[in-house]
């Protein structure tokens, strides 16, 4: 009996030495040789995360792993600060202001970068580099013959004929306090006549196929350009800014000071519409994102 008790422990003990390193299942974060690369399980994160990497492993002989598919941007911060991944390849300026830091949102995105920077410096260690140049926000859409046809440029124009319009909408948009309905009704001053709760993928065929007389979309959503959808414009700018960035603990960049400005190099690269075009190749064709980042940095020459 003490033998089986002895070895029990024993079990145990191992157990929960195993298992202390480690805060989220399946990360184990870096060696000094290392860098581990965390991106959310959208094409978009992941396409952005297989660019970064192939910018490293180009201009340095460190070996980089990738860790696809973290739920959500809390995901992914808790995986930061845990030491669990090095570099966040997406993050949104809207997003984490409003999540991670728990402040207002901000509309305009100079603004909102600059606080995000220094509370990330200053809370966590971070260094949160400039935008890659785009934003992924909401969008307003409709067909481009409807856009045409009633003359609609900005959301404002569509207050005439909102009574008469089908809205779709995710779902959680709805209810969602500050930039969801509720704060757009009361920004905006009109609300649509028939609201449609449906899936944000779902939105796009829906419109096409005229189901939908106007879908709140991303703005870089290849599915916009595929279906030739209007994006309308924001003119109160009622939705905070979402420009994207990466995110680097800084004890990576300390280890490896040359990353710094090898990662500054992707800042300002890609606007909206190339993302758009990118995200649509993953999307709409199906390609993989590893492929796609690579002929993406071959047909910019980015290494010349």
């Amino acid at each position: 009996m003490f033998k089986k008790n002895q070895k029990l422990i024993f079990l145990l003990i191992a157990f929960a030495i195993t298992m202390s390193g480690c805060s989220l299942p399946g990360l184990g974060g870096s060696d000094k040789n290392s860098v581990v690369i965390g991106t959310l399980d959208t094409s978009e994160s992941q396409i952005m995360g297989n660019i970064v990497k192939y910018q490293i492993e180009h201009y340095t002989d460190l070996k980089v792993t990738l860790v696809n598919n973290l739920g959500s941007s809390v995901v992914q911060h808790q995986a930061m600060t845990s030491g669990d991944v090095d570099i966040t390849a997406t993050r949104y300026t809207g997003t984490d202001l409003s999540g991670v830091l728990g402040l207002e949102p901000v509309s305009d995105p100079e603004k909102a970068l600059e606080i995000v920077q220094r509370e990330f410096q200053d809370k966590f260690e971070q260094t949160w580099f400039d935008s890659y140049g785009f934003a992924t926000s909401y969008a307003f859409s409709v067909k481009s013959e409807f856009a045409k046809e009633k003359n609609l440029q900005t959301v404002s124009d569509l207050e005439e004929i909102a009574p008469d319009l089908k809205f779709g909408v995710d779902n959680s948009w709805l209810k969602r306090k500050g930039d969801g309905y509720p704060g757009f009704v009361e920004k905006y001053g009109f609300e649509f006549g028939e609201t449609f709760p449906m899936q944000l993928g779902l939105v796009y065929q829906a419109v096409a196929n005229n189901k939908m007389d106007v879908v709140l979309a991303y703005t870089t959503d290849g599915r916009i350009q595929a279906f030739d959808l209007k994006v309308l414009e924001d003119d109160k700018e009622f939705f905070p800014a979402y420009d994207a960035s990466l995110v680097a603990h800084n004890d990576v960049l300390e280890k490896h000071p040359e990353l710094k400005e090898i990662l500054q190099k992707l800042s300002g690269k890609i606007n909206t519409e190339k993302m758009q075009e990118l995200n649509y190749e993953a999307d709409g064709k199906l390609k993989e994102p590893a492929i796609i980042a690579k002929d993406y940095l071959k047909s910019e020459n980015f290494y010349e």
